[in-house]
């Protein structure tokens, strides 16, 4: 396997994302869209969700196909933003025809910001306007680090992010890529070093090519820095192999080792730790058994390294309650 062209969820041709970001509110929204529908399914493993339309991505139900994917902060607040990106959508003419009209398909989910110290005391929401803007930014290149859903994440220690990266594998020539909002419990990296538990997924260097340390105790438990709800890694993982709602579903469960490779601990009771799956359609697969076996290897691997970027790219800004990882580790 090697990095695709840009290192981005976007190395899945046909798919766009874009980011809406407010500095004082500090959040954000992130949107993923495509030019058509394209399958979607999910896969939930924390303990404290916060979702909207993610029941009917289930293989059993009628719609098997959505317009856009939203990733938000906010908490329950954040779900607003879906509702900007539907108008939006359905204003253009997009959506799941029905009875003469279009319902556009916007599965959400949410992460916890509201405690990083930004400016939260508006009257009206601001996140569906935030969704609009974030799907009028929908673009093949985009921002990584403190932007979007990653304006205000945090982790255990250290400023989040948002991070995404990429993956070509060679039988078949199948794109993976995923995109992560990182706002865990647990710690991306291993004690009170630079070094990223995802480092042994690392491709050319791209967050630091540090490796593992030679050091650090197995085992070593970590208590919760946060509260009951107020944490959550968000993540999407795309491809173009033409998967069934059944196999993209298979997809988004094997992604979420990758969760658990670059966060410690991870799917705790405190996070609602979600991945969703995205397929195009666009390659059929040779061998369904070999190769869904190969992708969800390689979706794994890329959302751990998606997540190690996130934190490795967050800027640092005025009023910072945690450092970032550059700030920290290269003063």
């Amino acid at each position: 396997m090697r990095p695709g062209r840009t290192n981005l969820i976007t190395d899945v041709a046909g798919l766009r994302v874009g980011h809406a970001s407010d500095a004082g509110l500090r959040s954000g929204v992130t949107v993923l869209t495509a030019d058509r529908p394209v399958t979607a399914a999910v896969n939930v493993m924390g303990g404290a969700p916060g979702t909207r339309e993610t029941d009917l991505l289930a293989p059993d139900r009628l719609v098997q196909a959505v317009d856009a994917l939203v990733l938000s902060g906010g908490s329950a607040l954040g779900l607003a933003a879906a509702s900007g990106v539907a108008d939006a959508l359905r204003a253009a003419g997009r959506g799941f025809a029905v009875d003469g009209q279009h319902v556009p398909i916007v599965p959400a989910a949410i992460l916890f910001d509201l405690g990083n110290g930004g400016d939260k005391d508006w009257v009206e929401n601001p996140y569906p306007a935030l969704g609009r803007a974030a799907l009028a930014a929908a673009a093949e290149d985009f921002a990584l680090g403190s932007v979007g859903a990653g304006t205000g994440a945090l982790v255990h220690g250290l400023k989040g992010g948002l991070g995404s990266a990429s993956t070509v594998l060679e039988a078949g020539g199948y794109v993976v890529g995923a995109l992560a909002a990182v706002n865990a419990v647990g710690a991306v990296t291993v004690g009170d070093g630079p070094h990223f538990w995802a480092a042994p997924w690392e491709m050319e260097g791209e967050f630091g090519g540090l490796g593992l340390p030679t050091d650090f105790t197995p085992g070593a438990e970590q208590g919760p820095t946060k509260q009951p709800g107020t944490a959550t890694t968000l993540a999407i993982v795309a491809t173009d192999a033409a998967l069934t709602q059944a196999e993209a579903t298979r997809l988004a469960t094997a992604a979420q080792d990758g969760l658990a490779r670059a966060i410690v601990p991870a799917h705790s009771p405190l996070d609602g730790d979600l991945v969703f799956a995205v397929s195009t359609g666009a390659r059929p697969l040779r061998d369904p058994v070999a190769d869904a076996f190969r992708l969800g290897h390689a979706a794994a691997a890329c959302l751990a390294r998606a997540i190690a970027r996130g934190v490795y790219l967050a800027r640092p800004a005025e009023g910072d309650r945690l450092p970032t990882w550059s700030r920290r580790f290269r003063g």
